[in-house]
Formats: structure tokens, C-alpha cells, sequence
């Protein structure tokens, strides 16, 4: 008889449902109670447990990371990346790529140690060859940048050097690129110069010039000394470490007092020999053509000193000094080359764009190779790189094109990341209620096109610098949608109606087509070949954003006065304003204005102007006055009016 008490179920034990996690045969008994689980725990648990994963300390963020992606690298949700991300007012989605400094906190607010990092490291490292033996390296050329006050000649210099006239074709006879010129000495010495502007814009050109420098030749009109740039130029050469060899210009003027030079320089730590210092100086007239020779001398004297030494026979390595895009040749890319030797038909790599050599052109002249310190432009680049960038010989076409599309995917992102957190501050605000905008606060969009890539640069820098304000808290900035160099195009007109962007196209000639797509889109195309014409145009809108300029010239302000209350008083005075004078004074049978915010809402007269309870013709910066007004009635609390003298009314 078979023994049914081995199948039955004991009373304190259950059926498992069978599933596809679930084991088979008289494993599908399982004790009711967990005291066989808590028995038995102690003997298999230690064996089959995974083993505990060190807790995350420290992380290293990109500069652009999508949502999905960071909460992966904290080890968190992406749940609770978005809250804190919304916490921070950015309201993202898993797939949206984020700034660095916004991933940062929010790894901060978990209490991890942040570092910043890029994958850029990767892709150089993937183009470096090894270092140079000492016995491969050659004497080469100094590379000297001149630098200096605006208008001092260093353009002028540079012109004698080279028997050139290139100082003659600047718009209006200021250097607003930054050029490169190898020549070569009676000696048979070659040197290579840069030359920098010397507008302020252009500090950014002037620091790149001297990165890539060996001597820097500092120019200083003897009639006029040192000055603001000059300062700067001086500050750049010692940032770099490089020597400075100064250079007195402008000996045959009237006024030149080479002394006084000497004695300015020295509030800058820079001592001449003349007066027991180490830097070399040479008193020179650019237009004479005086003592030429021997500023080539010092600066040949001082390349020795330092022993440059570079190895020719290797893959070139240099560095784009300035990019353009130039009609019939496409992107130039003006390259020193700091140490190989760059031939045509090599395929190279500058940032984010990549190229096979088509021509390489040194002074204007076709050549087939240029060696360490050549001042080369180089054409056959797919894009204008920036200037800056570091330009490197491929292995291969697939290699470049591949490290350029993942450096152009790059920045891709970081303009998403970048437009999304503005959209983000918008949405923001539409969704909580929030005010999107201070109302005390405008700002100007300003795409810009130039000719070359560091002028657009520089100008970016420039407007984006650019400010007005009053004393009642109005202001305005601005900000660059885009700064490139090229020709105006319809998308660049495009993307400035969407904010209704104003268009700086400098030292460039937009086409009719372009020109009447912008006037029917009512962008205004601000067209300079000078710096100057093109920043006083937008500090002049600026400044009508802060304080609206009258409809007609109503004299010279002499004050202003914010109104703190409103009466209404018969019908022969009106309404009065009971005012505060902040600025200046008030007086009676002045011209006045009536702003509310930068709204106008009157221009007239000042009708009756009373102090207390008496009637006065002026009332100071901070007494309390009323005034009242011909034919307006719309005064509120709140109001500033304006005191104008001496217009027509």
C-alpha cells in the first residue's frame, strides 16, 4: 500500500504557485513561518551575497550632459535629478542635455567632490606623436608680435620692415586684424611678426599673439607715450614670459620725448637699459625708415639668447592665429607653425574642422612646405576654424573626420544646453506664474558676421560688455546670438527676427538678396568697416532703451523727480504731481517730460511749480515740490519727470 503520508501536506505548510522564477518538485513546499529561513540564512548567505559596491565620492562632469545620463553617473533616478533640477528653476526632460555648471550642483547638493572635465583630452592625445630628441632639433626663426597703443604705428613699423603699405588700406588707418609676416634680414636672419591691434576690443587678439610668441616688440609713440593698450600689451608679454624689446617710434615729431617713454614704463616695472634695467630699447622712425637695421639686430641678439630650437622633420603642429572665410579661396586659416613641417596635401585637424592642404601661401607666395615659426595660411578646410585653435596633422582622412564630427557634436550640444536653459527660464515662468522679465532690466540681441573669425570674436566680447543704467535702476545689455566669420546670410537673418536681433556685419558686404530679406523681416543691419562706428551704434541703443530720447529737442535735462502722489485741484490748475527732486533741480516754465518706465507719456511745460505753499521758480535735488502741468492729466505715483532748459519747447 503506498504510503500517502509522505505527499500529503503537512497542516503548517502552503502550495507556491508555479511561476518562471519558481524551482520544481519538493521545493514547491515552502514553510509557512520565516524561522527555516532565518535557520538557515547564517549557513549559504555569506557565500551568494554580491559584495558590497564602494559608495560614489567624487565624479567628474562634462562640459554638456543630458539628464538620463548624469543620474547614471550619480547612481541616482531620474526622478530625482529632475526635482532638483526644477528646484533650481530648470525644467528638463531625461533626454535634454544640461550645462556643466547646472550638473555640477546638483551633484554638489548630494554631497559629492565635483571636478569639471571634457573628452577633448582624448581626441589630442589621439594626434600628439612623441617628444622630440635633442639631437633632431634646429635653429628657427624668432616669432615676435608687436603690440601697442591704437594709432602708436605699429602697422607703419611692420610696413618699413617689409617695404610694404599695409597701414595705408586699414579702415580708418587702425589695424582690426591681426597679421602674420615673415621677413628676411641683410644678415640673411628670418623673423617672423605678428601684428596686433591695438583697440581695446582687440585684447583677446593681442593675449593670442603672445601665446605664441618668443619676443614681443612693444611700440610707444614718443609724442604720446604710454597709454590704456599699452598697459595691456605689457600685462599680456609678462603673462606669456616673453621678453620685451621696446620700441620708441614716431622719433621724428616735434613733441617726441624718448625720456618721458622710459620714465612711464617704469610705473609698469618695465626699466630700460638707459635706466639700469635689462630691456632693450631702439629710439625708431617708422616713416623715416631710421635705425630699422638695428631693431632687427636686438631682436636677432635676443633670439639667440633664448636658443630656439624646433624639430622640421616630424608631423607639423601650430597654432590658428586668425580664420576667414574669403571669396574664391573658401576658409583660410592663418597658422603659426610652432614646431614639424606642414605640407601641401597633408590632411590636418583645427578644432572642430578638419581639411586636406590645398595651398599654402607664405607673405602671399605660393609654397610647397612651410617649417617651425613659417606665419602660414593654410587653405583646404572644410570650415573657418576659430581663432586659438590648435591645428595637427591626421594619420588619416577617416581619423580627422571623425575627431572633428565629435568635437562639432560637442558644440552642438553645448548651443542646445545653452538655448534650453533660456527657453527654460521662460517656461518657467509661464508655467509658475513668475515674471519672465524685469521690467527695470532690457537686453539687446545682436547677431554678428565679420570678415575675419578674431574680429567677431573681439566684437563679441565688446558688445557683450556694453552697458547703460540711470539712477532709477533702468538698464540694458546686451547679448550675441552668434559671432562668426563669412559672408550675411538669409539663416543668420532669420535667427535674428526670431528675437528681433539687430545685425553687425563688419568689414563685409551683405548681398541685395540678404539686405532686402532683412528689411522685410525689419531687421536692422548695422554695416562698419571701423570698430568704433559699430560699438557707438549699439551704445546709442542702448541708451534710447534706457532713457527714450524726445520727439523733438527740448533743451539740456537739469533734473528729475519722481512723483510720490496725485491731486486733483479745480479746473483752472488740474492735476499735481507731489514730488521728490532726485537729481538736480526742477524750474518753473522749463520743458518737462513725463516717463513711466521707458514709456513717454508727455512732453510739455512745466505750468506752476510750488514749494510748501508757495509758488517758486526752483526747487533742489531733495526737497518736495508740486507741479502742475499744461493740458495733461495723466501724472500717476510712481512717474519720473523730467526738467529740460534752453529747448524750443
Amino acid at each position: 500500500k503506498e504510503d500517502w503520508g509522505e505527499k500529503r501536506r503537512e497542516p503548517n505548510q502552503k502550495r507556491i504557485l508555479k511561476t518562471k522564477y519558481a524551482g520544481s518538485g519538493d521545493d514547491d513546499f515552502r514553510p509557512k513561518g520565516g524561522g527555516a529561513r532565518r535557520r538557515n540564512k547564517g549557513k549559504s548567505g555569506s557565500s551568494t551575497a554580491p559584495p558590497n559596491k564602494p559608495k560614489l565620492t567624487a565624479v567628474t562632469i562634462p562640459e554638456v550632459i543630458t539628464v538620463a545620463d548624469l543620474a547614471a553617473l550619480l547612481e541616482t533616478t531620474g526622478t530625482a535629478v529632475i526635482k532638483d533640477l526644477m528646484k533650481m528653476g530648470v525644467l528638463a526632460s531625461l533626454s535634454q542635455p544640461i550645462p556643466g555648471d547646472q550638473a555640477a550642483k546638483v551633484a554638489r547638493g548630494m554631497g559629492l567632490e565635483v571636478s569639471r572635465g571634457s573628452d577633448i583630452d582624448a581626441e589630442t592625445r589621439a594626434l600628439e606623436a612623441e617628444e622630440d630628441r635633442a639631437e633632431d632639433l634646429r635653429p628657427r626663426p624668432p616669432i615676435v608680435t608687436v603690440m601697442g597703443h591704437v594709432d602708436h604705428g605699429k602697422t607703419s613699423l611692420l610696413d618699413a620692415l617689409r617695404s610694404a603699405r599695409v597701414a595705408a588700406g586699414e579702415a580708418g588707418g587702425i589695424t582690426q586684424h591681426l597679421g602674420s609676416y615673415q621677413i628676411t634680414t641683410p644678415a640673411g636672419d628670418k623673423i617672423t611678426f605678428l601684428d596686433t591691434p591695438g583697440h581695446a576690443a582687440f585684447s583677446a587678439m593681442r593675449s593670442r599673439g603672445a601665446n605664441v610668441t618668443d619676443v614681443v616688440v612693444l611700440v610707444v609713440a614718443a609724442d604720446d607715450g604710454v597709454k590704456q593698450q599699452t598697459v595691456e600689451a605689457i600685462k599680456a608679454a609678462k603673462a606669456a614670459r616673453c621678453p620685451i624689446i621696446v620700441a620708441i617710434n614716431k622719433m621724428d615729431k616735434p613733441g617726441a620725448d624718448p625720456s618721458r617713454v622710459g620714465l612711464e614704463l617704469l610705473e609698469h616695472e618695465v626699466v630700460l637699459e638707459e635706466f639700469g634695467g635689462d630691456v632693450l630699447s631702439v629710439q625708431v622712425s617708422a616713416t623715416e625708415r631710421q635705425n630699422l637695421e638695428d631693431l632687427e639686430e636686438k631682436i636677432t641678439l635676443q633670439a639667440e639668447l633664448l636658443d630656439l630650437r624646433a624639430n622640421p622633420a616630424r608631423p607639423a603642429e601650430g597654432t590658428v592665429v586668425e580664420a576667414r572665410m574669403e571669396r574664391g579661396l573658401g576658409p583660410v586659416a592663418t597658422t603659426i607653425v610652432e614646431r614639424g613641417t606642414l605640407r601641401a596635401g597633408d590632411i590636418v585637424v583645427a578644432g572642430s574642422e578638419w581639411g586636406r592642404v590645398r595651398k599654402l601661401l607664405i607673405n602671399g607666395q605660393e609654397v610647397d612646405e612651410a617649417g617651425p615659426a613659417a606665419p602660414v595660411e593654410v587653405l583646404g578646410f572644410q570650415g573657418v576654424p576659430r581663432a586659438g585653435d590648435s591645428l595637427r596633422v591626421a594619420g588619416s582622412e577617416q581619423q580627422a573626420r571623425q575627431i572633428a564630427e565629435v568635437r562639432q557634436q560637442r558644440e552642438r550640444e553645448e548651443r542646445a544646453a545653452a538655448l534650453f536653459a533660456a527657453q527654460s527660464r521662460a517656461r518657467r515662468g509661464e508655467i509658475f506664474g513668475e515674471v519672465a522679465r524685469d521690467d527695470k532690466k532690457e537686453t539687446i540681441d545682436v547677431v554678428i558676421k565679420a570678415d575675419v573669425q578674431g574680429s567677431a570674436e573681439a566684437l563679441r566680447g565688446a558688445i557683450e560688455g556694453l552697458e547703460r543704467s540711470d539712477s532709477f535702476g533702468f538698464s540694458a545689455t546686451c547679448r550675441v546670438l552668434r559671432a562668426g566669420a563669412g559672408d550675411l546670410t538669409l539663416e543668420d537673418v532669420q535667427l535674428a527676427s526670431v528675437s528681433g536681433a539687430v545685425v553687425v556685419a563688419f568689414n563685409i558686404a551683405p548681398s541685395a538678396a540678404t539686405l532686402a530679406e532683412a528689411e522685410k523681416l525689419g531687421i536692422d543691419v548695422v554695416r562698419s568697416t571701423i570698430i568704433y562706428d559699430a560699438l557707438d551704434d549699439i551704445e546709442a541703443r542702448l541708451a534710447a532703451l534706457v532713457a527714450p530720447p524726445p520727439s523733438k529737442w527740448l533743451g539740456v535735462v537739469t533734473g528729475r523727480a519722481e512723483v510720490l502722489q496725485t491731486f486733483k485741484i479745480g479746473k483752472g490748475i488740474g492735476m499735481v504731481a507731489g514730488c521728490k527732486v532726485l537729481e538736480g533741480a526742477m524750474q518753473r516754465g522749463s520743458n518737462l517730460r513725463v516717463m513711466r518706465g521707458r514709456d513717454v507719456m508727455h512732453e510739455g511745460k512745466i505750468n506752476q511749480l510750488r514749494y510748501l505753499k508757495d509758488e517758486v521758480e526752483t526747487v533742489e535735488e531733495g526737497s518736495e515740490c508740486g507741479i502742475s502741468f499744461d493740458d495733461f492729466d495723466g501724472v500717476r505715483e510712481g512717474d519720473v519727470i523730467e526738467c529740460y532748459i534752453g529747448g524750443g519747447g
